[in-house]
């Protein structure tokens, strides 16, 4: 990879059990490129995704997160993208642009499936079905990826606007 002197060398946050993470690792493996590790275990003390720490980092509070460059990139394939752009020896993209676009449109079915890369007409569905299920006090609990997923879209504006307590004609003392 190409760094001046200077430069910092990239740290990689991650999850050794991350799909997401092993993405990228296999891509800096592949391209040469030497980093620094930073564990974040997604199960240890309620996952250290969560803390203040790591927040700031990656608001989004997922793994894998890469520092390179002076900037953080999360999501697996924008980071490979990056790396890809940066450090294009060797290639994991085909040259020719409809083979790239094949290769990109199966990247993305199989990373969306693991992972929601935006916001979807079943997400807006289970927002206000998780607010019913917590409203009746239905333990959450079995549901840890509904429950990461719910808070994640909790964060956007949308869903915050959008949220009963912040409507008009919500009673004052149900209002956020």
């Amino acid at each position: 990879m190409a760094m001046s002197a200077a430069a910092a060398k990239p740290i990689l946050y991650s999850y050794f059990r991350s799909s997401c993470s092993w993405r990228v690792r296999i891509a800096l493996a592949l391209k040469g490129i030497s980093y620094d590790l930073v564990p974040v275990n997604l199960i240890k003390d309620g996952g250290q995704q969560f803390s203040a720490e790591f927040k700031a980092l990656n608001p989004m509070q997922q793994v894998p997160a890469l520092k390179i460059d002076g900037i953080t990139i999360s999501q697996s394939l924008a980071i490979i993208n990056y790396l890809e752009e940066t450090c294009p020896n060797p290639r994991l993209l085909p040259q020719d642009p409809k083979k790239r676009a094949q290769v990109r449109m199966i990247a993305d079915h199989i990373a969306s499936g693991i992972q929601p890369l935006q916001v979807s007409m079943a997400d807006l569905c289970l927002v206000p079905q998780v607010a019913n299920a917590e409203r009746f006090k239905v333990d959450m609990g079995p549901y840890p990826t509904i429950t990461r997923i719910n808070k994640a879209l909790l964060e956007l504006e949308a869903f915050k606007t959008s949220h009963p307590s912040r409507q008009p004609d919500t009673p004052a003392e149900l209002r956020a």
